[in-house]
């Protein structure tokens, strides 16, 4: 080596060490960038592949959390993991919520290493699955599921569950949230359906990005008080074929670019700071192991320059599962050279020794592993990691305050969605003798659906013990002595339909609430959406007295239940409505609350046949052709309210737009009805002809608002050239000239492109 050199490489490494030893480091104003080099330059390669791990806190622990047991760290293996292999993050719970207390004492147990029995004292960066509310803490606010605050086509109920959710994660010292989901969900199969916010591209971004700005707040670095959001799944694993959860996609460029790129590109642009890989495939090709989609899409295209995490165990899965791996060296070299960042491993360690043999080999570049710690070590800077490792205030406010709640109790009001209401049966007056059966009658978990309190939400014993019942908040509003309660069926078994029958005599109004039993992934997986026959046989029992029925909706995603809707005077969808959904459901029910959800997807007739609103021309119903393809139970969009609106005066500023101008909309809302109500204005386009077969539209714009009987309220929609266009047969956006219609309520104007 030459003299010079030498003497440049003794300087760096002196003014590096002066660095790290010295107050300097803390209080510098020194670019982050030069900070991370400078760290980076110290680091050995198993020291930097350490970064690249991460393991579950199962595989740090002697003991899991339950109703009989305290979750125990296993410090021998805590010490193995973060003093000896260097690992740079840790995830989740042991499949149970935890007290603050026990969360602060993980944190802790896990930073005191990290900081200070390691060489460079790098904090660990803790991730956690907190999808509606940090549900792995004990008393921490719970949320409605995403498609249930979807409903509310309100992105500030989104934001504001969100901010609330970084708010108590971050108090727990958990600074990296998996959260949102922005995968459209146009499989109604999919069992990851309720995590998502619909079927829309539109309607998923604008909640998507509300969500990240809720979790991460204002600017590049992250306030003590929030976290880092992970967009997560990319790309395209809502679209099974099967409809299986992490089965086979197949979805040419163009759909993927027109329907499931449009949320990860807002995503980025807001700003998000990770995400989350697919762990499927697409057209034949692991996400994992797909360069085009993880480096040539994600990173050039799009410019995402934070950390892309695997999901569970999905690099190994690229030689066990997906096959495309000989063993599990060879999976880790496709997914590193692909771009992943980090790997979830979540339990072994052998990730590091196959990586660290790739790179001596020279089968990946050193320079390669430096892209992803550098992002690592950034996104740690980006968290104030390296001021505050621990991450959490004790002094700051308890999570679970009365405004959390008043704030999850208001999104689920909102949620709720009146589907059907003939001859106004609903709402109901507390004179009425009521039976209430089902599964959803009485169980915690069926309001709450998975991810709540443990994975699957099913273990009633880990709910807090203020947690009611729908059963419960229905003897508090109108007395026990005029509820009967019997179960009639469990989600899948009768039990006894006699008893229901006999009480159906002595009722002036039945509920049934129907249930899916709160499930998510693979345990999630079904073989059709037919509602379980036990469920239909037990609504037949209930309406054979012929009393008025009120079906009940509780569900992970859009159950068949053409056969029982006939019979059931009023149905309440009321998807996974969280902590207080019991509550919100009574309210609207006996009109405490007039109901303003509106369905954030199309709702199925059939199994077979569960086409979104924004399919072909040549998918719509057509009768005289004897075409039904498109004739769902209930169309997207489409909720009742005990109040009614009318649209008038549908005006255009101008019939002509073009690339350099935007088109303004206005209508004229007015509640024609007796009762205060919300009202959601969707803004549709159909652009009438395309070189694409053209939707039969799509929507592009929606404002909730509230109004007094006969009050009357414009609202304004701007229409930007961006919003006429699809993709065309190059793969590229394209606004063509020609005719288009904005549609609004039952309104319709023309308007063309030049």
């Amino acid at each position: 080596m030459k003299t010079g050199k030498i003497v440049y490489v003794l300087l760096c490494n002196f003014v590096v060490s002066w660095f790290l030893c010295s107050s300097v480091w803390a209080n510098s104003a020194i670019d982050m960038d030069i900070k991370v080099d400078m760290l980076l330059a110290k680091m050995t390669l198993r020291e930097k592949i350490g970064q690249m791990t991460q393991l579950t806190l199962k595989a740090i622990s002697s003991q899991k959390e339950s109703a009989q047991t305290r979750h125990q760290i296993d410090s021998v293996k805590l010490k193995q993991a973060i003093v000896d292999h260097h690992v740079g993050s840790i995830l989740n719970s042991w499949d149970a919520s935890l007290t603050l207390e026990q969360w602060h004492q993980v944190i802790s147990s896990i930073q005191d290493l990290a900081t200070k029995q390691t060489r460079l004292g790098i904090p660990v960066v803790y991730g956690i699955d907190a999808v509606h509310g940090h549900h792995f803490l004990k008393n921490a606010t719970v949320f409605p599921h995403n498609l249930a605050l979807a409903a509310t086509w309100d992105p500030e109920h989104v934001r504001i569950s969100n901010q609330i959710t970084a708010i108590e994660t971050r108090a727990s010292g958990i600074p990296w949230n998996f959260s949102p989901v922005l995968d459209v969900a146009r499989q109604p199969l999919w069992s990851r359906f309720f995590e998502t916010f619909g079927e829309d591209r539109y309607l998923v971004t604008k909640m998507g990005v509300a969500a990240i700005q809720g979790q991460q707040g204002e600017g590049r670095v992250i306030a003590g008080d929030r976290v880092a959001a992970c967009g997560k799944h990319f790309l395209g694993y809502s679209v099974p074929l099967s409809g299986k959860d992490r089965t086979p996609a197949w979805i040419p460029e163009r759909q993927m670019r027109e329907y499931f790129l449009p949320p990860f590109k807002a995503a980025i642009e807001a700003g998000v700071m990770t995400m989350m890989i697919n762990s499927g495939d697409v057209n034949g090709i692991p996400v994992h192991a797909n360069k085009h989609l993880l480096t040539g899409l994600l990173r050039d295209e799009l410019g995402f320059d934070g950390v892309a995490v695997s999901d569970w165990e999905d690099i190994i899965k690229l030689h066990t599962v997906h096959r495309v791996a000989s063993d599990e060296r060879h999976a880790v070299k496709l997914a590193i050279l692909a771009g992943i960042d980090m790997s979830m491993t979540p339990y072994t360690l052998s990730f590091q020794d196959h990586l660290q043999d790739l790179v001596q080999q020279g089968e990946i570049t050193e320079s390669r592993i430096d892209e992803s710690v550098r992002r690592i070590l950034k996104f740690k800077y980006r968290l104030g990691l390296f001021d505050n490792p621990y991450s959490f205030d004790k002094s700051a406010a308890k999570p679970g305050s009365s405004e959390s709640f008043k704030a999850s109790k208001n999104a689920a009001e909102d949620a709720i969605t009146l589907l059907k209401n003939v001859d106004n049966l609903l709402p109901l007056t507390t004179r009425s003798r009521i039976l209430i059966t089902g599964p959803g009658a009485a169980s915690l978990p069926a309001l709450h659906g998975s991810w709540s309190y443990t994975w699957q939400g099913t273990d009633e014993a880990l709910y807090p013990k203020t947690s009611q019942t729908l059963l419960q908040v229905l003897n508090k509003k109108v007395g026990e002595d005029k509820v009967q309660y019997v179960a009639g069926a469990s989600y899948s078994s009768v039990i006894d339909l006699d008893a229901v029958r006999r009480a159906a005599e002595n009722a002036d109004v039945i509920l049934v609430a129907v249930a899916e039993k709160p499930s998510v992934e693979q345990l999630g997986i079904i073989e059709d959406l037919r509602l379980p026959n036990a469920q239909i046989e037990l609504v037949k029992a209930a309406r054979s007295a012929g009393k008025p029925v009120v079906l009940i909706l509780l569900e992970n995603r859009p159950m068949i239940i053409r056969e029982i809707e006939p019979g059931s005077q009023s149905i309440v969808m009321a998807y996974h409505p969280g902590m207080f959904g019991a509550q919100a459901i009574v309210k609207v029910l006996y009109g405490d609350v007039n109901p303003s959800g509106k369905l954030p997807f199309t709702y199925p007739r059939y199994s077979g046949s569960t086409e979104t609103y924004d399919h072909k021309v040549s998918e719509s119903q057509d009768l005289a052709y004897a075409w039904t393809a498109f004739r769902p139970q209930w169309p997207f969009g489409f909720g009742l309210s005990y109040t009614r609106f009318e649209y008038s005066d549908l005006r255009l500023d101008s019939n002509e737009i073009n690339k350099d101008n935007r088109l303004l909309v206005s209508v004229t809302v007015k509640n024609i009805g007796k009762r205060r109500g919300k009202e959601v204005v969707q803004l549709y386009l159909r652009d009438l002809y395309a070189s694409i077969t053209p939707v039969v539209k799509k929507l592009a714009g929606f404002e909730k608002i509230e109004l007094d009987p006969l009050q009357s309220q414009e609202v304004t929609f701007a229409i930007d050239p961006e919003a006429l266009s699809f993709i065309g047969m190059d793969n590229k956006a394209i606004v063509e000239p020609g005719q288009f219609q904005v549609l609004v309520g039952p309104l319709v104007a023309d308007f063309w492109v030049k």
